[in-house]
């Protein structure tokens, strides 16, 4: 994937930073998306939210779920603004995230949502597994250590 410096066509469309607070990220794969045309312009001008959707595998086929895209105003065929969007994978890895999500009790969160150097929507997927209680209170711990001791840092520099 190539980062915003390298590429000016890269641009980041939705985040889903409390996905990395609540689950355990195990592994993430790059999928495409397809998309009907009021909803790339829609994406275009910034508007999407992917924190409260998630992926599933259903009839052999992977779906995201419950992704939200703002309605394009001058669409002259508007698009439903939560309908389900077929997730694009090869057969070998549409297997591998059917069986991680089946036997090993993982789940398939969406964690970022983007176009890429070719200015085609992408969408990194991650497989995780979601966290307790006491694991997210040492990650909230572990970052706020963090931040402490960056200002230590700055203060005695």
């Amino acid at each position: 994937m190539a980062k915003p410096k390298d590429n000016p066509n890269y641009k980041v469309i939705a985040d889903n930073r409390r996905a990395r607070f609540d689950y355990a990220i195990e592994d993430d794969l790059e999928v495409g998306i397809i998309l009907q045309g009021s909803e790339v312009k829609s994406l275009r001008e910034n508007s999407a939210n992917i924190t409260e959707c998630y992926a599933a595998v259903e009839d052999g086929e992977l779906w995201l779920v419950n992704s939200y895209i703002a309605p394009y105003n001058r669409a002259m065929f508007p698009h439903e603004e939560r309908r389900r969007r077929k997730l694009l994978v090869s057969r070998k890895e549409l297997s591998r995230l059917w069986n991680e999500t089946q036997r090993k009790g993982m789940t398939l969160v969406p964690l970022v949502m983007y176009f890429n150097d070719k200015g085609m929507v992408k969408m990194k997927i991650g497989i995780a597994k979601g966290k307790k209680n006491h694991d997210k209170r040492e990650t909230e711990a572990k970052r706020d250590w963090g931040r402490q001791k960056q200002r230590l840092l700055k203060n005695a520099g």
